[in-house]
């Protein structure tokens, strides 16, 4: 599970921006917090804010951490691909669009039976990575060992066996994590960690590029598999009873073509006053269908596997009570036995609510005057008076009234007003 991700100097977050998921000491839904490697972990966060305050830069800043981690070995080769893929620092300041931007996570592995907690993260500037370093500590152990870290000066392997030392050492290049080229290299120590990353899935439904590939995919088997289309039905049913099954028409391919398989997909509806079966193409569904179609994938795969969602743009095309649906899905330990986790952005404030969600659950972000943004979490939120928020405050009223900041501040649109 995900303890805490950290990042700095990143797009419109200058200074550093922590997303905590381990749980503060209040009274509220204390059933859903869960205990591992030694922390008290959430199982959602939620991040509000106006456009362009930099909530699908918190998203981003995961996402591209991810991928870093999962593809930089792959960088070394070509100078130019990583000029490319470096990520974006903080471009408003002279003296930040020249620094590294840096990414850490902390989270929990189960290795051996026993539970551990990880400590990863690493510096990206201009020529590829500066710093980077991996901890680990038992569950019933404060102290950290380390199994590598580097700088410029320095590169430190003592935690991984003296024969993969070496093979690091003869491979790495300046672009390389070692995480990255480790894990090919199938260094034990290594994988833990780009397996980790891999498990976690993304949807980013505020790209309407992304939404539109996102909404046509297919979950896997669903071609060829009659079961997996009954599984699909099943999870429409619960928020949804009018689709009752699919029908997949193979298209037949051209002479030019021939290797690229193609299908039709129709959801199966029933008529009124009849058994018979209509059917409607499945492009021709609401966009709220064609969005929990495409959710249906991740969702599956991360409460199976007990890993992370991260979602920009939860709400949008969704019904407000849907949404909360699939946030108790994952607030409840007898549906998510596997401990998987829920990060989302949204402007939903039908959300925001203590009858739903913990105060430290609830994320703000907010961007002032210089363009900086800043992330800050409802339960460290302190108001003008020194005072603390109460659990049983109307979240969504006091929100909306601006007493927790992060909301857009408005002028009339003036498209009308004559010059």
């Amino acid at each position: 599970m995900l303890i805490q991700f950290n990042f700095e100097n990143y797009k419109s977050f200058r200074g550093e921006a922590s997303l905590d998921l381990s749980a503060t000491n209040i009274t509220e839904f204390s059933e859903r917090v869960v205990k591992k490697g030694g922390e008290k972990i959430l199982p959602v966060a939620v991040i509000y804010g106006p456009n362009a305050s930099g909530k699908s830069n918190v998203y981003s800043a995961f996402a591209y951490m991810s991928k870093y981690v999962l593809n930089s070995f792959k960088y070394g080769d070509d100078g130019k691909e990583y000029d490319e893929v470096r990520p974006s620092p903080f471009l408003f300041d002279s003296e930040t669009e020249k620094k590294d931007t840096t990414f850490e996570v902390y989270f929990t592995i189960l290795k051996d039976q026993l539970e551990y907690v990880y400590n990863y993260g690493f510096c990206l500037g201009i020529e590829g990575v500066t710093e980077e370093w991996l901890n680990y500590r038992a569950a019933n152990s404060e102290k950290s060992k380390t199994i590598f870290y580097r700088d410029h000066d320095d590169l430190d392997l003592s935690g991984i066996s003296k024969e993969s030392r070496d093979n690091i050492k003869i491979a790495l290049e300046p672009e390389v994590l070692i995480t990255s080229l480790g894990a090919k290299l199938k260094i034990n120590e290594c994988k833990i960690v780009r397996d980790w990353f891999k498990e976690n899935e993304f949807a980013d439904f505020g790209n309407a590029v992304s939404n539109f590939f996102l909404s046509r995919m297919l979950p896997p088997g669903f071609v060829e598999d009659a079961s997996v289309q009954d599984n699909v039905v099943n999870f429409f049913s619960s928020f949804d009873d009018q689709i009752k099954g699919f029908e997949v028409t193979k298209v037949p391919s051209s002479d030019d073509d021939k290797k690229a398989e193609r299908y039709t997909i129709d959801a199966l509806h029933k008529k009124l006053n009849s058994e018979e079966l209509a059917k409607i193409p499945l492009s021709s569904e609401s966009a709220g269908t064609l969005k929990m179609f495409a959710l249906y994938s991740e969702l599956q795969s991360v409460l199976k596997k007990g890993s992370i969602l991260f979602v920009d743009e939860l709400n949008a095309r969704l019904h407000p009570l849907l949404v909360r649906n699939i946030i108790l899905t994952f607030c409840n330990p007898k549906v998510n036995v596997n401990n998987a986790q829920l990060i989302f952005t949204t402007h939903d404030t039908w959300q925001l609510s203590n009858q739903l969600l913990r105060r430290d659950e609830i994320w703000f972000t907010e961007k002032d005057k210089n363009g900086v943004s800043t992330l800050y979490s409802l339960v460290d939120f302190v108001d003008e008076k020194g005072t603390r928020i109460r659990k049983d405050e109307s979240y969504e009223k006091n929100y909306l009234l601006g007493k927790y900041g992060a909301i857009p501040t408005l002028n009339n649109i003036g498209l009308l007003e004559e010059n």
